[in-house]
């Protein structure tokens, strides 16, 4: 088991946004959380991540306790997360954002190798190395995000809502390379609103519904899940 989330309980002041969660990724995956918004999804993340810290429960990553880690050293036993919003550095070049990506590296030769690895999973971020970031467009600064992220050379990755606003068309262009990110060896935590498109990536899911989670399956069961389809599938047949 690569993660292992346990009786997570979170807590924004006295409201609970947690209610106890349990969730295993394998390594190799990609796995959704799927729900409503408010759902406790990127909560989630953000706990996993480091950036939150849980009230009660605890997160396993390849056997270690994270959940007291800071951050920064949830970084670097490489647990990587691409947030919801991009979140670039708008006044930094492209080349700069992923140099942040790349704090934690020690080798760089290694960090050279990956950032030409990102560049041709994303050809236009190479055109557009110079550039300030704030000037790319909403699917540039996707790909910015995602790429800033895997400048840690990550075994898990953590996206949250990477389609978020976009065209469908960059939609698809993520989501292919959302995919060809997992063949090459990194697992995938994904948060996303665009259901169908999560499901026919994932090898596994789950649904949460205000902080619990209420349902999981692998991906094709979850597809063909009356429940499912209904909530966030628009219903009707495939």
């Amino acid at each position: 088991m690569l993660l292992d989330v346990k009786n997570l309980h979170v807590k924004y002041g006295t409201v609970e946004a947690l209610h106890g969660i349990n969730l295993q990724v394998e390594e190799g995956e990609i796995v959704t959380i799927l729900g409503a918004n408010g759902a406790g999804k990127s909560t989630t993340l953000m706990t996993i991540s480091g950036l939150l810290k849980p009230s009660e429960g605890e997160i396993w990553f390849d056997g270690k306790p994270i959940h007291t880690m800071p951050a920064h050293k949830v970084v670097e036993e490489k647990l990587t997360q691409s947030p919801e919003g991009r979140r670039v550095f708008s006044t930094l070049t492209v080349q700069e954002n992923l140099n942040l990506g790349a704090f934690t590296a020690k080798n760089p030769k290694r960090v050279e190798e990956t950032r030409r690895w990102i560049f041709e999973l994303f050809p236009r971020l190479k055109e557009r190395k110079s550039q300030l970031a704030g000037t790319l467009s909403g699917g540039e600064q996707q790909m910015l995000a995602i790429g800033r992220a895997l400048m840690n050379n990550p075994r898990i990755l953590l996206l949250d809502e990477p389609s978020l606003g976009l065209a469908p068309i960059l939609v698809k262009a993520i989501f292919e390379t959302v995919a060809e990110i997992n063949k090459s060896g990194v697992t995938v935590v994904l948060v996303e609103q665009n259901a169908k498109a999560a499901l026919k990536l994932a090898h596994r899911g789950y649904v949460m519904e205000v902080g619990r989670i209420v349902l999981e399956d692998d991906a094709d069961a979850l597809l063909a899940n009356p429940s499912v389809r209904e909530a966030y599938l628009g219903g009707g047949k495939k």
